[in-house]
């Protein structure tokens, strides 16, 4: 915990690029404010408060004063029913507008027929009548985004939308009144209907696109049933659990908060934590993710760490966190955006002007200015790159890797170097004995008791290798640095270094390597250690050789440690006995040859490297600092989360190019033709919103399947 309090604001009148900004600089210097950073498809705000108990209503306040209304997220309601809401608000202004749109295009088709004098005014007539409630409740979406916006001195893309949609329906009333022969209900109620189509089609995307983040509120238990001192049994909501309680988890529910069993065994499925679906056994002492499932028996568990803490909570936080980052290409496209709006008003101004000089007419001036104004709306561009982003991120999640900024995919597209540590690594970092030790099975049980005292991983191997009934060992002691040290029917038994075993035993001391045993006056026996290579290493390494990338190792352990595992993997280079400072020396030197290198490390001493890397993963098994230093963290056992990775990455990048090329290519035929007239509000309003739907569309739609020629088959077989 860093001392911090955290929370979200849901912020729905944010709307494009320029929206972030301007929620974000408004709460730069907020009272009690950190940082805040404003996500655009989730329309959020997060929130670092100075302290967990400082509040948040001068943020609220800020917000709202700035044209921005928020209200603090209640986290016992998923975030997939707050969208429902939304959604079901869009689909009622929907229903009204079609039944509008229906009704006065049939009164239209009258008028268009030849329907003249007192008939076309009464067709008109009640056009209006049908026109003005339906335009009054249908635009409502827009209508309060425009005015919020105008409140606190800014525009957004609903402004010209709304003015365009205002503008049509007072031109016709006049006309009505004025018993003219033209108007546009018609064009005014159809454009309210298209422009609600692709809003509600946008929101049901958007939902798909952050499935991944709302699937994680339906894994959130909402409480649990607490076991008091006394022994008695009450319920607390989620909330209210903290840290040394005591839980009782029966089976089929889900593990509210993070802690460890105290009694009782059980089958967990852990498959959001490992990816792996397969029940695993869990007794005393086991330690528990939230969100994980109880499969089949009731357990007692300590509480660990409070719910905004929890492995769910950051596995939230990372997910929601993919668009936040400000990558390049979401620093061109907020740039973009922030120039849109007075460009927008701008040229509709300046097309209403250039028409009505060269006509002399103003209706038709008009219209063709209310075209321009809506077929400018940078909706598509605003979408380019964050429904990417949050899209990307749902997959890497179902692939069992996390990403923590937007920038990071965007950088990890990029590399052409992957750098790879070693123990935990490159290697399951837990090693196992592989020959020598003691010849009689007594002393292999001495010597397995003795490991048994020790948290040493060459201890817990050798600990593995016992006999199943336990040695008579007293007086067992560890001595730092050393080893173990215990009594066998009064003599002495050592496990531990080589030179400090020796002291008691006879003989000469053996030349391999590796933890020595000995009985006092006995011969020095040593154990042999290998380390296991972790599941698809070979595979991913053969994959980003045949991609191009070049591949290395860089270990701060020895040479004979690092060589043994190069002769099985082809890397590149193979660097040993390299320290923190040499291992960022060395990636600063990949830097200055002008590489780009992933970095793949887990230990305390990889955190330093994973931070100066150009873009960075760590398993899920690393430690705190190394998780907390990478771009990327992976919870699957296998080296493939790697390359399914950097797969997604590039295609990521692929998608975010296509779809400024869409929203570009879109502009460059939208705005001349406006402009030109050739567009009616009705076709600039379906234009539109077909542009955004088209971008929200290229960033979700599904894989293709695995072509045979992929340099990274396996990889890509394992995400299939």
């Amino acid at each position: 915990m860093d001392g911090r309090g955290h929370c979200r604001l849901s912020v729905p009148d944010i709307s494009c690029g320029k929206c972030l900004g301007a929620v974000e600089r408004a709460l730069s210097d907020c009272e009690g404010v950190v940082s805040a950073r404003a996500n655009l498809t989730l329309r959020q705000v997060s929130l670092v408060l100075r302290s967990p108990g400082t509040d948040p209503k001068p943020a609220l306040d800020r917000l709202g004063a700035h044209g921005y209304p928020a209200t603090l997220i209640d986290f016992a309601v998923p975030s997939d029913e707050r969208v429902d809401d939304t959604a079901r608000g869009l689909l009622r202004c929907l229903a009204v507008a079609g039944f509008g749109a229906t009704n006065i295009m049939l009164l239209s088709v009258s008028v268009w027929a030849g329907a003249e004098g007192a008939s076309r005014d009464v067709f008109h007539a009640v056009s209006a009548l049908i026109a003005l409630p339906v335009v009054a409740y249908a635009g409502r979406p827009f209508f309060a985004s425009a005015l919020t916006a105008l409140k606190g001195r800014r525009l957004n893309m609903d402004v010209p939308i709304s003015l365009a949609v205002l503008l049509a329906t007072a031109i016709s009333l006049v006309e009505t009144a004025m018993r003219g022969p033209h108007v546009y209900f018609d064009a005014a109620v159809v454009l309210l209907f298209f422009l609600l189509v692709g809003r509600y089609l946008d929101q049901l995307m958007r939902a798909k696109a952050r499935s991944a983040v709302t699937s994680l509120a339906r894994l959130a238990s909402r409480g649990a049933m607490r076991e008091g001192p006394d022994g008695t049994v009450a319920y607390l909501a989620l909330d209210q659990i903290r840290p040394d309680m005591v839980l009782r988890i029966a089976p089929g529910e889900r593990i509210p908060v993070d802690g460890c069993i105290l009694s009782g065994v059980t089958d967990l499925d852990r498959s959001l934590v490992t990816g792996e679906h397969a029940p695993v056994s869990a007794g005393p002492g086991v330690a528990l993710e939230a969100g994980i499932l109880n499969l089949t028996g009731a357990i007692r568990m300590r509480v660990l760490r409070p719910a905004e803490d929890s492995f769910l909570a950051e596995v939230s936080r990372m997910l929601e966190a993919a668009e936040q980052g400000r990558g390049a290409y979401v620093r061109i496209a907020d740039r973009a955006a922030q120039l849109y709006a007075p460009v927008v008003h701008l040229l509709a101004a300046l097309t209403f002007l250039g028409w009505f000089v060269a006509t002399g007419e103003w209706y038709p001036s008009l219209f063709i200015a209310i075209s321009a104004l809506i077929i400018t709306c940078p909706c598509a561009l605003g979408l380019a790159v964050p429904v990417v982003h949050v899209a990307a991120a749902g997959r890497l999640f179902r692939q069992g890797i996390m990403m923590k900024d937007g920038s990071g995919l965007e950088r990890l597209a990029t590399i052409d170097c992957v750098v790879f540590d070693k123990t935990g690594t490159v290697t399951t970092g837990t090693p196992v004995v592989a020959d020598g030790g003691p010849d009689l099975s007594e002393d292999r049980a001495v010597a397995a008791a003795l490991a048994a005292r020790s948290l040493h991983p060459a201890s817990r191997a050798i600990a593995a290798t016992g006999d199943a009934l336990p040695a008579p060992v007293e007086d067992l002691r560890e001595t730092p640095g050393c080893g173990v040290e215990g009594r066998v029917a009064g003599r002495r038994a050592r496990l531990g270094r080589a030179d400090w075993v020796a002291e008691i035993a006879s003989g000469a001391l053996p030349t391999a390597s590796g933890p020595a045993f000995a009985l006092e006056g006995g011969p020095v026996s040593v154990f042999t250690l290998s380390e296991t290579l972790r599941d698809g290493v070979a595979e991913a390494v053969a994959a980003f050789r045949a991609a191009g990338l070049r591949v290395e190792i860089l270990s701060g352990d020895g040479a004979g440690a690092v060589e043994a595992v190069a002769r099985k993997i082809a890397f590149d280079a193979v660097h040993h006995g390299a320290t923190p400072a040499d291992k960022i020396a060395h990636l600063k030197a990949l830097q200055a040859e002008g590489r780009r290198a992933l970095m793949v490390g887990d230990g305390l001493n990889d955190a330093a490297a994973l931070a100066a890397a150009h873009v960075s993963m760590a398993p899920g098994s690393a430690s705190d600092a190394g998780r907390m230093a990478a771009d990327f963290v992976f919870t699957r056992e296998g080296m493939g989360a790697v390359t399914d990775a950097h797969r997604i990455a590039r295609r990521a990048a692929r998608q975010v190019r296509q779809n400024f090329g869409i929203a570009i290519a879109y502009n460059c035929v939208a705005i001349p033709l406006a402009v030109a007239g050739y567009v009616t509000p009705l076709v600039a309003a379906i234009a539109m919103s077909g542009s955004s739907i088209v971008v929200v569309a290229n960033a979700i739609r599904p894989e293709r399947r695995v072509s045979a020629k992929d340099p990274a088959p396996a990889a890509r077989k394992a995400a299939a």
